[in-house]
């Protein structure tokens, strides 16, 4: 019998994996896909959002904990749990270190990766890279990894992890660390969770999966079913406006367009519908996917001119093109006379000052609704681009309460030797918004704890949390 079993194959399970066997424990870690597919959403990720008070190898300046803390704050809306966002945001100011000893390397923030050289620490050769130096720490330090082995149930005895299931196999340990993912690939949980606009659409049919088509949600399901106490609303995530030629899996960062902030955002009726310019693009970018699935279609169109180019990072697809604004309403499907309107509207509205997109800058509209409020210059310098934009699901942020220890909780009681990590808790501290590079924050810090507690439940039989909520 194993001491820790790990099920999931991202960057919360292998930190979980990882520090277990770092304590001692024999680890066997179970990853539902392929072995060419692992990592999970991880494997689509760049930077981690870090904690610092002087500047830092390759980050710049200074990044408090009360600045992390409000940022976090303001994009929640504050549906978060202060006491786990600080301890979160503490652990990221000293996780490198140990992410360096198993494999993982840095570099500064990339050119076009706006307004990060501060806050995130990006790792060199992205997020594949990362998945490859843990599996071969965990190889080395002799976890036992098994691919295509989906957890489909848990036997649970009380509140206490027994045994996982695969199909008809059984999988006994004296702990476990669960760290399968959300339901983002699961197309029927997805039209439960939104239902039907007023317009009697499934606004979850045209949305598209940036992360891993292997997070179907099996796992938290069950355990949910099985009276594990959850937290978030089932229609909050990490959602983002990608280009709507994406895939519909697996699409990853190089779907996203980063150049909302830098002009307008129109509807299908060719009608803005939120302030493109309310703060910065990390901080923001990830409020547009849900923002254009509240629209008719679930379709935005994004517009620049000429001077937005070389001021965002590039898509990998190409913008439409045109020469004229009329032109590019036509490209783009869009009525004319009224997308002509709208940008006239918003262009007479224009009060520039001096553009800055480094800051908040004083660029604005005024007597407009939405108003614009930095960085609005009028779009009158051709050619002219559009892209089209879908709703792109990178994780759900329904998952399960957790305590500092990383433990399941039924009935308000946290499990002796059952843990989460990862996205199967980030609603803990997620409950709407997003930081740039705060999943894998959220994913290295609980990853971590939950290793550490699943070894020592294994070796003392209770890891000393079953009382400490009480």
């Amino acid at each position: 019998m194993y001491d820790v079993l790990v099920i999931g194959g991202g960057n919360a399970a292998l930190c979980a994996a990882l520090s277990a066997r770092e304590r001692g424990a024999s680890v066997l870690l179970l990853e539902s896909s392929p072995r060419e597919w692992r990592g999970g959403n991880s494997q689509h990720t760049r930077n981690l959002r870090c904690m610092h008070d002087a500047p830092q190898e390759v980050l710049v300046d200074a990044y408090p904990e009360d600045e992390y803390w409000r940022d976090l704050l303001g994009v929640t809306g504050g549906l978060t749990d202060e006491a786990l966002a600080r301890l979160v945001i503490r652990s990221t100011a000293s996780c490198r270190d140990w992410m360096r000893r198993h494999g993982v390397h840095f570099q500064p923030s990339l050119s076009g990766a706006l307004h990060t050289a501060r806050t995130n620490a990006f790792f060199m050769g992205g997020g594949k890279a990362l998945v490859n130096a843990y599996c071969r720490s965990a190889a080395r330090l002799g976890v036992e990894i098994r691919y295509d082995a989906p957890v489909d149930a848990l036997e649970l005895c009380d509140g206490d992890f027994v045994a996982a299931r695969i199909g008809d196999e059984r999988v006994a340990a004296r702990s476990c660390v669960v760290a399968a993912g959300g339901f983002e690939s699961n197309r029927e949980w997805l039209r439960d969770a939104w239902g039907q606009n007023e317009q009697g659409e499934w606004p979850a049919d045209n949305f598209l999966i940036r992360g891993t088509r292997f997070n179907r949600g099996v796992l938290l399901k069950h355990l949910i079913d099985s009276g594990a106490d959850a937290i978030g609303d089932p229609s909050q995530s990490h959602c983002v406006a990608i280009d709507a030629r994406a895939p519909l899996y697996d699409g990853g960062i190089c779907t996203r367009v980063d150049c909302v902030s830098l002009g307008i955002m129109l509807n299908r009726n060719a009608e803005r519908f939120y302030d493109e310019g309310e703060d910065f693009w990390p901080k923001r970018y990830a409020i547009w996917g849900r923002l254009v699935a509240k629209q008719p279609g679930q379709i935005g169109y994004a517009i620049i001119d000429a001077k937005a180019i070389g001021r965002f990072m590039p898509p990998v697809f190409p913008g439409i093109r045109a020469n004229t604004l009329n032109d590019l309403a036509r490209e783009l499907g869009l009525d004319a006379a009224r997308f002509m309107r709208t940008v006239n509207d918003y262009n007479a509205a224009c009060r520039v000052g001096r553009f800055d997109h480094t800051v908040l800058d004083d660029c604005h509209t005024e007597g407009l609704s939405p108003a614009k409020t930095h960085w609005a210059l009028p779009l009158d310098t051709p050619p002219f681009y559009g892209y089209a934009l879908r709703p792109g699901i990178t994780f759900t942020y329904l998952g399960l309460k957790v305590n500092g220890h990383a433990a399941v909780h039924f009935g308000g009681r946290p499990s002796r030797n059952l843990f989460v990590a990862g996205e199967m808790m980030a609603g803990n501290v997620l409950g709407k918004g997003y930081l740039a590079g705060i999943g894998m924050s959220i994913g290295t810090t609980f990853g971590r704890i939950a290793g550490t507690q699943a070894a020592q439940a294994a070796r003392t039989g209770n890891a000393g949390n079953r009382y400490a909520d009480e």
